[in-house]
């Protein structure tokens, strides 16, 4: 895995495992079939894009209690003698179908369903609600953003205000698979080769007697690898010392990549800045911003004609601040011959095994989905749920990042932009035969 800690069985809540054993204790070890989706969309989306599918498989693949675990569960005083020797040999045995990462869906349709005796499936809860769950709801942040971008680079400056070293990692795969460029973060440069982008920070230039001497020394170290930030003391003589230090560079023939602003009015800033590079025969020297970047602060720059080239996008990415969780469930939908229904005021779900059928446009543009039943065949349609994982054990090649990252990149081209910005809800439909299994009124589901 490339969890920053090994996945432990361990990382799931106390009533996951006082219902396992009360499931074995009365032998109910028989199949079960769990669905997770997301029930509402957050403010202004209605899309999610499909991230965290990897770290799960990985997960299960190497699902197992170590004995220090089992010795834990003992101590608790929780847990019989027997059950605890049933945990200490089971492994994942089921199978698992997903939506594959990068793909575009919408709520109410399963991004994952796992068929497994129902103490594994059970005890799965937590790590697959929280794997997949975060890692969808910073992905589909980073792809408002990208879009707000309109083909300006990003880059992720998150790791210093996310919660937690492995979110952070998380976060830098996320928000690549949408189409950041780079992250600033190295761990998960190399865990994912993800390309690596970083400037210089204000204690840099303080430490040297004057702010021309701190660009002089830098290009000095990377005469074509240099981004001086130019706000530690005024913005705009900054600039000017910029430009002075590229000149000097460019009679070396080197060249200044670019500048970066990470304070005041970025706007005005950029705009002003803009004009000094280009007074000076430097068009091709570029504009980084960063601080406080989104998707709408992203948006009002650019309305406002700011003179930006590619944005540093942290905290509010790395939190996704605006919308910081999911309603994301994970319910048991079919066990032994039966299907299963939820029917609480509000929190109704689809029984039965399911598939997503998406119907496609010519060029690719999306015109609807439909949810039917795992072994319907609607003509015409694409279904997204994937076989992953079979008796325990991963099925077909892992795709590359890449491979990733050109999925939503064809799935986003497909979507119309009324859906992009959460102006319009996408037709989402559930077929005849996965109507006549349910026993709620549908209203309340969809």
């Amino acid at each position: 895995m490339t969890m920053l800690e090994k996945f432990s069985p361990l990382f799931t809540d106390l009533y996951e495992l006082t219902m396992a054993e009360a499931y074995f204790a009365h032998h109910f070890t028989d199949p079960a079939v769990f669905s997770l989706f997301i029930r509402n969309y957050p403010r202004e989306r209605s899309y999610f894009v499909a991230a965290g599918l990897e770290d799960v498989l990985a997960g299960l693949e190497g699902f197992r209690f170590s004995a220090d675990e089992i010795e834990y569960l003992r101590s608790t005083g929780l847990f019989s003698k027997g059950f605890l020797l049933y945990l200490e040999e089971m492994r994942f045995t089921g199978s698992v179908r997903g939506i594959p990462e990068g793909t575009v869906f919408f709520k109410d349709e399963p991004i994952l369903e796992v068929c497994a005796p129902l103490i594994q499936a059970q005890i799965l809860e937590t790590f697959l609600l929280n794997t997949i769950g975060f890692q969808t709801m910073i992905a589909t942040k980073a792809a408002r953003c990208v879009h707000a971008a309109g083909g300006r680079a990003l880059i992720d400056f998150s790791a210093r205000r996310t919660q937690g070293r492995d979110a952070a990692i998380k976060v830098a795969r996320s928000s690549f698979i949408t189409g950041f460029s780079a992250t600033s973060n190295l761990l998960a440069g190399k865990l994912y080769g993800i390309p690596v982008s970083g400037t210089m920070a204000h204690s840099y230039v303080t430490s040297f007697d004057s702010e021309i001497q701190a660009f002089e020394a830098y290009a000095q170290t990377y005469p074509d690898r240099s981004v001086f930030l130019i706000d530690t003391y005024d913005t705009l003589q900054g600039a000017e010392n910029a430009a002075k230090v590229a000149l000097e560079m460019k009679k070396k023939g080197r060249r200044l990549i670019g500048v970066r602003l990470d304070s005041g009015d970025m706007i005005a800033f950029s705009k002003q800045v803009r004009s000094i590079l280009d007074r000076s025969g430097l068009q091709d020297v570029k504009v980084f911003a960063s601080s406080g970047f989104d998707e709408y602060k992203i948006a009002d720059a650019i309305k406002q004609g700011a003179c930006i080239d590619a944005f540093g996008v942290g905290t509010k990415l790395g939190v996704s601040a605006d919308a910081p969780y999911l309603d994301i469930v994970y319910k048991m939908v079919r066990f032994r011959d039966r299907d299963i229904q939820k029917r609480s005021t509000d929190k109704i779900n689809l029984a039965g095994e399911k598939q997503v059928f998406r119907k496609t446009k010519e060029g690719g543009r999306l015109a609807g989905d439909t949810i039917g039943l795992k072994h319907e065949i609607l003509a015409g349609t694409t279904a997204l749920l994937e076989t992953v994982m079979k008796d325990g054990r991963r099925v077909g090649p892992r795709p590359s990042l890449d491979a990733i990252r050109k999925r939503f990149a064809r799935d986003f081209a497909g979507l119309d932009e009324s859906y992009k910005t959460g102006a319009q809800v996408y037709p989402v439909a559930l077929s005849d035969p996965l109507r006549k299994v349910q026993g709620a009124d549908l209203r309340d589901i969809l």
